[in-house]
């Protein structure tokens, strides 16, 4: 991410998007916030869906479809390679990490070296509960701002927008025209919850793919709105699922890494113990 705690993105992809997977039920760690003003509006009064709903919904049933449809939604777990490279205010810092990616809708195991090598030099894990590092000197829990950030991400990930979301009849579905995204063409729906937060998801008008997914959170010290945004590019069929090949993640509109895939396949074996952070440690302790 070998000193622990290293300051490397959090790798999380896909979710990043088809990878973001953390369990729903945790917890918010920080105050969500609401899209700007001109994006929000009031919930319909009548029981049926108005016209905005009715368009904010087909958009997102035919992104399900381009994604994989039945196959993309009943995914069992998803296995990715790639690369990281790591920017600070929007230019790169030259830093690259290549990382193996396991997860189920529960957890996620993430293996990362900084070497060209298949070594594996350092583990994150993340359960339910908890996120740890795991290097030679020990298991060690991540810090709060990092497990935070993955956390967030994950309950504003496309799957969960899709699984949790939609399906909550709280949930206000906002059909906001057309937009540009990545030089594509794209029809933007925000779907906005019973708490006032808000997943806005940019669907490409041809394909039907989404391009980009932006949400907001307020800083619990500073109360300062950021903007989180990740955009997907060069997409690959993997299995009947469409899947990513190149994450961009950006930061209140600065970048602050990218992730390129080499790899990537669904419904794997996993490694034995591959979500146990004990084992792991004592592995390593005797590698």
């Amino acid at each position: 991410m070998v000193k622990p705690m290293r300051k490397i993105p959090i790798v999380l992809l896909f979710c990043c998007f088809t990878h973001g997977w953390f369990p729903v039920a945790r917890a918010q760690v920080v105050t969500p916030d609401a899209p700007p003003p001109n994006s929000t509006v009031a919930a319909p009064t009548s029981p049926e869906e108005d016209s905005s709903s009715k368009k904010a919904r087909a958009a997102l049933n035919a992104m399900v479809t381009a994604l994989g449809g039945d196959t993309w939604l009943n995914q069992q777990n998803s296995y990715v390679e790639g690369r990281i490279a790591g920017f600070y205010q929007g230019k790169p810092t030259g830093a690259t990490v290549r990382y193996w990616d396991w997860r189920t809708l529960n957890d996620e195991r993430i293996d990362l070296t900084e070497g060209k090598s298949d070594k594996h030099d350092w583990t994150q894990i993340f359960t339910p509960r908890n996120c740890w590092e795991i290097t030679f000197r020990g298991k060690n829990p991540l810090p709060k701002d990092q497990c935070a950030e993955a956390i967030r991400r994950h309950d504003h990930s496309i799957e969960v927008a899709v699984h949790v979301w939609m399906k909550d009849p709280s949930t206000i579905l906002m059909y906001e025209g057309q937009s540009l995204a990545e030089r594509h063409l794209a029809e933007q729906v925000t779907l906005l919850n019973a708490d006032n937060d808000s997943i806005t998801i940019q669907i490409d008008a041809q394909t039907h793919l989404p391009l980009r997914r932006t949400y907001y959170w307020r800083d619990p010290l500073y109360k300062d709105k950021n903007q989180e945004t990740e955009e997907y590019d060069d997409y690959h069929d993997i299995e009947g699922i469409q899947t990513p090949f190149a994450i961009t993640r950006l930061h209140n509109g600065d970048m602050t890494g990218q992730r390129f895939i080499f790899k990537a396949a669904y419904n794997v074996p996993l490694p034995q113990d591959a979500f146990d952070a004990d084992a792991e440690a004592a592995r390593i302790a005797h590698r």
